[in-house]
């Protein structure tokens, strides 16, 4: 199981992949942040967008993690629009239950 909400079916085979690759990282926490940014996202990301999340996707789970965490800071090359754009997107001001 994915746990991707959304269909791929009208994605172009780019997104397709960069779909399922955000739903397959490595670790649990990692796929359900960027699954599902990307479930949300990825029909909406310009071109030059999708290659920047396409680079956020290379990076190791651990040190993605320490950053939107604000365990460590973002580098300069990664604090682009869209990094700033999955950060707000699980921003919870509030304890989940």
């Amino acid at each position: 199981m994915s746990g991707t909400t959304r269909t791929s079916a009208d994605l172009d085979p780019r997104r397709r992949r960069t779909l399922f690759r955000a739903w397959h990282r490595g670790i649990r926490e990692m796929d359900l942040i960027m699954g599902r940014f990307a479930d949300a996202e990825i029909g909406t990301l310009t071109e030059e967008e999708l290659t920047t999340f396409e680079a956020l996707i290379e990076v190791p789970d651990r040190d993605l993690f320490r950053w939107l965490t604000g365990e460590d800071a973002t580098p300069a090359n990664y604090d682009t629009p869209v990094y700033r754009r999955l950060k707000a997107f699980h921003r919870h001001d509030a304890p989940i239950h």
